[in-house]
């Protein structure tokens, strides 16, 4: 599992990327380049980092379940996920 303060700081950029994204287009529809260098730094969505929704690990990330690929197969194997089961041939 990921350090709690990373995670921590993953959902503040989260949150300044929804707070800033309306005046960030704005801007740059606007072309004023100077202003959208005025904004913090956290409020730019390229910052942030896909993490799994239960342990904040970065790696191994399943983009279609949002989860590692660790906690996707415990939760396949338990059933929890529906519609996957493990492949057989």
């Amino acid at each position: 599992m990921a350090k709690k303060s990373i995670i921590a700081r993953q959902t503040k950029r989260e949150a300044m990327v929804e707070k800033f994204t309306a005046k960030r287009n704005e801007l740059k529809a606007a072309g004023d380049y100077a202003a959208l260098d005025k904004l913090p730094k956290n409020a730019s969505p390229v910052r942030l980092k896909n993490r799994c929704q239960l342990t904040g690990r970065p790696k191994g990330y399943m983009r279609y379940f949002g989860l590692s690929r660790i906690m996707f197969r415990d939760m396949a194997l338990n059933g929890k996920i529906p519609g996957v089961k493990k492949a057989s041939w």
